[in-house]
């Protein structure tokens, strides 16, 4: 695909995201690499929009959520700073299309990890991490048929991406057995969903290694400071109404959202 196809994908994607429309497959994009190379155009002019990319998150770290959306791997999406809240935190109905919310484990990162010619292991990934939260990533919707928009088009509209709702930030102990840690996801307190660490690619560090290899072969890296949202421990939770979205990860802590 040309560049200039790339640049003409990429305006569909801005348009598309400031502009409420839903998106559908973007054509000539046959490769997960094409969809991020259009990500990267995007990102750059949504950022003076939406402000910096401060985060990422991950699609499909779990099987039954690739299956969900119909990829082979996960999918890194990037996060902008107007679209992150600490918990508790509310959010108008009325910002999205067909909002979503899942439960989540995050990492902030205290050194880089850039790209470079050498693959990173997952003790180093590990050694990069400074603190650890529980996440709500609020995803939406917003495309004409989601099955079939592909995993490049997702790639270059971040995965769904809409909003991140941080809990408290806890200093990162590599002796936590985060397979194990169990999550749960409440609607106006009453429980719908459990899960535990190991839906993130068996074990959220493995998540965190796989977005630090992508990122290093795509020649971008990871950012000391920026947190990584690794992925859905139990099923997306669509939003029907106004509510009050709770999820409780064990040992760290709890997130609240309310959609109104």
């Amino acid at each position: 695909m040309h560049t200039t196809n790339h640049a003409e994908a990429a305006a569909r994607v801005i348009r598309h995201r400031l502009c409420g429309i839903p998106l559908g497959r973007l054509p000539g994009l046959v490769a997960l690499d094409q969809g991020y190379a259009v990500q990267a155009l995007a990102n750059r002019a949504l950022e003076k929009a939406l402000g910096p990319v401060v985060g990422l998150k991950i699609g499909g770290t779990a099987e039954n959520t690739r299956r969900l959306i119909n990829v082979e791997e996960p999918v890194l999406g990037e996060v902008f700073a107007s679209t992150v809240r600490r918990s508790p935190a509310t959010l108008a109905r009325g910002l999205f299309l067909k909002p979503g919310i899942e439960t989540e484990i995050a990492v902030r990162l205290g050194r880089d990890l850039p790209a470079r010619p050498e693959p990173y292991g997952r003790a180093e990934v590990a050694a990069a991490v400074a603190t650890i939260m529980a996440a709500i990533e609020v995803v939406d919707e917003r495309y004409t048929d989601f099955k079939a928009v592909g995993g490049p088009t997702l790639a270059a509209d971040n995965v769904y991406n809409a909003a991140s709702v941080l809990g408290e930030e806890r200093p990162f102990d590599p002796a936590l057995p985060l397979e194990r840690l169990a999550a749960r996801t409440l609607i106006d307190g009453r429980e719908v969903a459990t899960g535990t660490g190991a839906a993130l690619l068996g074990h959220p560090l493995d998540a965190l290694l796989f977005a630090a290899e992508k990122r290093r072969r795509l020649g971008r890296g990871l950012e000391a400071g920026s947190f990584v949202s690794l992925g859905t421990m139990t099923m997306p939770q669509w939003v029907e109404g106004p509510a009050t979205y709770r999820i409780e990860v064990e040992t760290l802590g709890l997130v609240e959202l309310t959609i109104g």
